[in-house]
C-alpha cells in the first residue's frame, strides 16, 4: 500500500504555485466590417495606433493608417479575397516596420520585404521603420560628386549628382523606365546602390 505524505504533497503544490505565472496578456480586437479597394473598416480596435501593424485570423497583416470615432481604415498587404466580414483583427503593438540588412542587396522583394526571387529567405537582425524621420539638413552631406547615368545628352546638359533627387516626366511608353534602368546599370562597379522600386506596374512586367 503506498503511503501518502502530507509535506510532500504540501511542497509540490507550493513549488506548482511559484511556478504560476501569472502575467495577464491583454489582447486589442476587432472586427472587420467592410472590406474593399484594398482597403478595410475595422471596428473595436479602440486603442489601436496610427501605423500600427494590424493581424487578420488568416495571418495577413494590414497598417492602421485612418483613426475615426467608430472605426479604423486599415490598408492590406495582402489578398483582400480572403478576408471576410465579421471575421476578427488584432493589434500586434508594433508600428509599421520592415527588416533591414545588406543581405537584401540583389534581391527582389514585395512591398512587406518578402523575397518573390526564389532564392529563398534573407536573414536581418534589424528592423527600420518605414515612417523614420529625415535626417536634418546639418546631418545631410552636400552633393558634390556626379552620377553618371551613361546617356551623353543627360550627362552633358542636366548632370545629375550623387544624392540629388530627380524627376523623370513623359507620356506613355516614352522610355521612362528605360532611362532609369539605364542608370541603374551604368553604375556597375561604381560602389553606388540602387533600388528600383515597381509602384503600380504589371506583375508580367516585374522580373521575379
Amino acid at each position: 500500500m503506498v503511503t501518502i505524505r502530507a509535506d510532500e504533497i504540501s511542497n509540490i503544490i507550493r513549488e506548482r504555485i511559484e511556478q504560476y505565472n501569472r502575467e495577464v496578456k491583454i489582447v486589442n480586437t476587432g472586427t472587420v466590417l467592410q472590406v474593399g479597394d484594398g482597403i478595410a473598416r475595422i471596428h473595436g480596435l479602440d486603442e489601436v495606433m496610427a501605423g500600427e501593424l494590424v493581424e487578420f485570423e488568416e495571418g495577413t497583416v494590414g497598417i492602421a493608417l485612418n483613426l475615426e470615432s467608430n472605426n479604423v481604415g486599415v490598408v492590406l498587404m495582402g489578398d483582400g479575397l480572403l478576408k471576410q466580414e465579421g471575421s476578427s483583427v488584432k493589434a500586434t503593438g508594433r508600428i509599421a516596420q520592415i527588416p533591414v540588412s545588406e543581405a537584401y542587396l540583389g534581391r527582389v522583394i514585395n512591398a512587406l520585404a518578402k523575397p518573390i526571387d526564389g532564392r529563398g529567405e534573407i536573414s536581418s537582425s534589424e528592423s527600420r521603420l518605414i515612417e523614420s524621420p529625415a535626417p536634418g539638413i546639418i546631418s545631410r552631406r552636400s552633393v558634390y560628386e556626379p552620377l553618371q547615368t551613361g546617356l551623353i545628352a543627360i550627362d552633358a546638359m542636366i548632370p545629375i549628382g550623387r544624392g540629388q533627387r530627380e524627376l523623370i516626366i513623359g507620356d506613355r511608353q516614352t522610355g521612362k523606365t528605360a532611362v532609369a534602368t539605364d542608370t541603374i546599370l551604368n553604375q556597375q562597379g561604381q560602389n553606388v546602390i540602387c533600388v528600383y522600386v515597381a509602384i503600380g506596374q504589371k506583375a508580367s512586367s516585374v522580373a521575379r
